[in-house]
């Protein structure tokens, strides 16, 4: 049986020029699985795998949220943390057009455009985590640390 060839996506690609260490991850895409599909095909804790969510507040700022799979994001909790009146997640398209991933498929990684990012707080307590490699059906792992290296996120505590 040969192993699946990885996708060279923009996230591998700013990975790879950071000198991130990360493996990769093919699993069978099913729409709606979300996070508990990624968990049961690769056999990790959902709380593992971690949510690339695309958001932005009342003003239209977009921004990235991570989260653990198994959590949801307190949006009033972020509003009021970002000092906004609403932050709410980016319909697809919006989504689409802010990080030029297809939803399903988002990286924090190699986005399109550079947005602030906000990670649930006890991510950073992960030795390693399990996040979207930037195309659906396909998520790499790589230490949480250099996750956060990479990305200088404000760490937060929204998880609902």
């Amino acid at each position: 049986m040969t192993k699946a060839r990885a996708p060279v996506t923009q996230a591998v690609r700013a990975l790879r020029a950071a000198g991130v260490a990360f493996d990769d991850h093919p699993y069978t895409y099913v729409e709606g699985g979300g996070t508990a599909q990624v968990a049961r095909e690769l056999g990790v804790a959902e709380h593992l795998v971690i949510k690339t969510l695309i958001m932005e507040d009342d003003r239209g700022h977009p921004m990235i949220v991570l989260m653990h799979g198994d959590r949801q994001v307190s949006t009033k909790e972020l509003a009021r943390l970002l000092g906004a009146k609403q932050v709410r997640p980016c319909d697809p398209t919006t989504a689409d057009r802010h990080s030029g991933y297809q939803v399903g498929g988002t990286s924090p990684f190699g986005t399109r455009r550079s947005m602030p990012v906000y990670c649930e707080a006890t991510i950073a307590e992960l030795p390693r985590i399990y996040i979207n490699g930037g195309k659906r059906g396909y998520v790499v792992s790589l230490a949480s640390a250099d996750a956060l290296r990479l990305l200088a996120p404000t760490l937060v505590h929204v998880a609902a």
